[in-house]
């Protein structure tokens, strides 16, 4: 038996089994959210199967292959979402209100779904690994400050082009610190700041646009409909409202064909972010509370085995790897579902593996496939791995 077939069967079937069901579960809702509509958007459920084939190799590589090339492999995709938001800037079109990339064949690219990445892996570097190799960094604080100018860098590039990818940023470093052998200390020192600077970050961070999202969003979180103009900023919110609260238990039942009365159908009022910002409400529409209990629970399953994962971890750098990535499901999961039922503002992330969209849905995959790979290395001790490299090398040469 092959080692590379050995680590094939040591593979967490139940976590890849989980993962598949949420893909294709997500795959139908937006085949259900889309196929009935005119033009383009009736074949997006195509192209998400495609970016999902496209994703099976991304995800087995990663898996297979020992995580320890984080450690090497982090900074390149550090920079090429750097670069990658740079050329967005300059040559990004926009695209239901948000700038992307068009790479030839491949379609429309979303850079900062890269940059995020590449900022979770440069971060395991900085908190597990970063101290052996200088040792003044053995002092938390400058861990600290290091670890804030590579998530600070890539964070406020993303704010200028995508509000919502931006909001990632705070939660995963948060996660990635608690378990990066920080004190508490710095810790309750740093939300305290986070805390007053929040204000001003509202006031003179935020566009205008941004700001009547969060005043709408409060207004009708305490039944203030009165200072909002239903027609205008509130009629997204109201109308997701609508759809998962008439849904009841059972939901209203898929809808794909084409009818006459369009008025007299469910779903007709949502926009074309649908099939990626508000997919939630739709599977809550359609399958009711049962339906989007069953999704958040295979979600809720597919964190807690990640979770597992980095309990078994061989080294710290695996660990952090498996919480940033959890850490980063766990507030788009959380934010998707959230905002379509106007438990947190409406920011546009989507949800992990259901959503539309073909970069997210392959980072997402090849996130995943770094967890596999640290469970399926969770017993490979790499000094022992050294030595038993080395003995085949003699023998090789014997």
């Amino acid at each position: 038996m092959t080692p590379l077939f050995r680590k094939f069967l040591g593979t967490n079937w139940l976590l890849v089994v989980n993962m598949a069901a949420i893909i294709v579960f997500g795959v139908y809702a937006i085949y259900n959210a889309s196929s009935y509509r005119e033009g383009a958007l009736s074949t997006v459920w195509n192209q998400q199967i495609r970016w999902a084939l496209i994703g099976i190799p991304v995800f087995f590589a990663a898996a297979l292959i020992d995580y320890k090339w984080v450690r090497w492999g982090a900074w390149p995709i550090y920079l090429l979402g750097i670069v990658s938001l740079i050329v967005l800037q300059k040559y990004g079109v926009e695209v239901l209100g948000q700038k992307r990339l068009r790479v030839g064949g491949l379609g429309e690219v979303n850079p900062p779904q890269i940059a995020i990445m590449g900022g979770i892996l440069c971060l395991s570097v900085v908190f597990g690994d970063l101290q052996r190799w200088i040792p003044v960094f053995r002092y938390p604080s400058l861990r600290m400050i290091a670890a804030g100018i590579v998530a600070g860098i890539p964070g406020a590039m993303v704010l200028k082009v995508d509000f919502g990818s931006a909001t990632v940023w705070g939660p995963v470093f948060c996660g990635m610190l608690l378990v990066g052998s920080i004190p508490f200390r710095y810790l309750i020192t740093l939300t305290l700041i986070v805390l007053c600077v929040v204000p001003i970050g509202y006031f003179f961070a935020l566009k205008p646009y941004q700001q009547k999202r969060i005043d709408t969003w409060m207004f009708l979180l305490t039944n203030q409909e009165h200072k909002v103009d239903l027609k205008d900023e509130g009629w997204v919110p109201n109308f997701l409202l609508t759809a998962v609260g008439s849904a009841g238990m059972e939901g209203k039942g898929p809808l794909s064909q084409k009818v006459e009365d369009r008025a007299s159908i469910h779903r007709t009022f949502f926009p074309n972010e649908s099939i990626n910002d508000f997919i939630f409400s739709v599977v809550a529409e359609e399958f009711g509370f049962r339906g989007a209990i069953l999704l958040l629970s295979a979600m809720a399953l597919l964190l807690l085995q990640s979770i597992f994962v980095a309990f078994c971890s061989r080294d710290q750098l695996g660990r952090l790897i498996v919480v940033g990535i959890v850490a980063m499901l766990f507030i788009h999961s959380f934010e998707n579902a959230g905002m379509n039922i106007l438990l947190t503002p409406i920011t546009g992330l989507q949800f992990p593996f259901v959503s539309y969209g073909g970069t997210f849905l392959v980072v997402c995959m090849f996130m995943m496939g770094l967890v596999q790979s640290v469970w399926i290395h969770r017993n490979i001790s790499p000094v022992a791995k050294a030595g038993a490299d080395e003995q085949d090398e003699d023998a090789d040469e014997r």
